[in-house]
């Protein structure tokens, strides 16, 4: 899992049986909120990593602001 200078961009690059998988999500208004680790890794469990796509910051527990459009151009 990566993400970009500006924490508005998450990739994961992950193997699916034959080949691999990227993944990437883009943040329009908020930013990821890293978790911290010891060096250039840090360990997150299956539950943390959806908090964190699902917009959560690990250390506050805060949501992301929800966007709802009412149409798309």
């Amino acid at each position: 899992m990566f993400r970009n200078r500006r924490r508005d961009r998450v990739k994961i690059l992950y193997w699916e049986r034959s080949g691999f998988v990227l993944w990437m999500k883009r943040l329009e208004r908020e930013r990821f909120h890293w978790p911290r680790g010891e060096g250039a890794t840090v360990t997150l469990s299956g539950q943390q990593l959806n908090w964190l796509l699902d917009g959560f910051d690990l250390a506050r527990w805060r949501p992301h602001q929800r966007l709802e459009y009412e149409w798309v151009a």
